[in-house]
């Protein structure tokens, strides 16, 4: 859904820490498109307050020999520039400081075509999840079990997806081409003991409601663009999938958040990505399915998290930061 489900613009919260089309899974960080390569004004905000709470999980671990990684979730809408942030961070973590640095898109874990399909027809008339994008449309026990085992130090795969599959629907690629990492004795050095994970995406974070909370709010309509297109049983639907992601944020040790100051800029902004990869790949979205698409993805308030782990940015039309803060 374009338009949130509440009146202002949505704010998932980091969760106390208990202890590309292929996006980055082929490196340690992925390389921005052209339509990304803007001026960079959040990474001088957000590398500080990174490092900052990498410092204090480190004296507070001081004493382990062998302390769970790092885990850093990142939230943007579509094109606001994340991948820019994203590359100079994972740069300065992984050749500044010295952090085997691992980011994985949550991207890389939506269904596989089939399954997508499989879900679209037993939900046909909720739009909702009839494209990949909304909550219930990735593979949610791959993503835990990927975490668990990088949690546990225990050597794993990186699923891998390919956005522009199937003219633009997309599908995961074959396991045999997933890129192993976190084991000690591979021969790329940044792919062995990962010391930071950045999981990045657009509804990385976000928290279902109490579903009396979606009812009340459904009521007022005129207040949401799209939301009116949808029977309130759908919402719910998809809230009630949101609830399968929560054990990964509560992972948590900081999660960045990038908002956008008018959310109709996100059709332009993803506009630009497919027309980027219809140059590099010869497929993508046309400007229908972006519209189905964009429509078809929203957020969700989560709950309090844990004071000043939190850091939020908002952004302008030309993606620069206007408004920070630490919650």
């Amino acid at each position: 859904m374009m338009d949130t489900i509440d009146s202002i613009s949505s704010q998932p919260t980091a969760a106390t820490s208990t202890s590309t089309s292929t996006s980055s899974s082929s490196g340690v960080y992925p390389t921005p498109s052209p339509q990304s390569r803007i001026i960079d004004d959040k990474s001088p905000l957000c590398i500080p307050f990174i490092l900052s709470k990498i410092a204090e999980y480190n004296a507070l671990h001081a004493n382990e020999a062998n302390p769970r990684p790092f885990i850093i979730g990142l939230n943007g809408v579509q094109g606001v520039g994340k991948t820019t942030l994203v590359k100079a961070l994972a740069e300065t973590l992984q050749e500044r400081e010295g952090l085997n640095t691992l980011v994985v898109s949550i991207d890389d874990f939506y269904l596989t075509h089939e399954d997508q399909l499989k879900l679209a027809e037993e939900n046909s008339d909720n739009a909702l999840v009839q494209y990949r994008g909304e909550p219930g449309t990735h593979d949610t026990p791959l993503l835990l079990s990927f975490l668990s085992s990088i949690i546990s130090s225990h050597p794993t795969h990186l699923p891998l997806y390919d956005k522009s599959a199937h003219h633009g629907l997309g599908d995961r690629l074959p396991a045999s081409t997933f890129p192993a990492i976190n084991d000690p004795n591979l021969s790329t050095p940044q792919h062995r003991t990962i010391r930071v994970l950045l999981l990045e995406g657009w509804l990385t974070g976000f928290r279902s409601l109490p579903p009396a909370t979606i009812s009340t709010k459904y009521l007022d309509l005129k207040s949401y663009k799209t939301l009116s297109h949808h029977k309130l049983e759908h919402l719910l639907f998809i809230n009630e999938r949101l609830k399968e992601y929560e054990p990964a944020w509560d992972q948590f040790d900081a999660f960045i958040h990038i908002d956008a100051q008018n959310l109709e800029w996100v059709y332009e902004w993803r506009l630009e990505q497919e027309e980027q990869l219809r140059r590099e790949k010869g497929t993508g979205m046309s400007a229908e399915m972006v519209r189905k698409f964009v429509d078809g993805q929203g957020v969700f308030k989560g709950d309090e998290g844990k004071r000043g782990r939190q850091l939020r940015m908002v952004v302008g039309r030309d993606r620069g930061v206007v408004e920070h803060m630490v919650i």
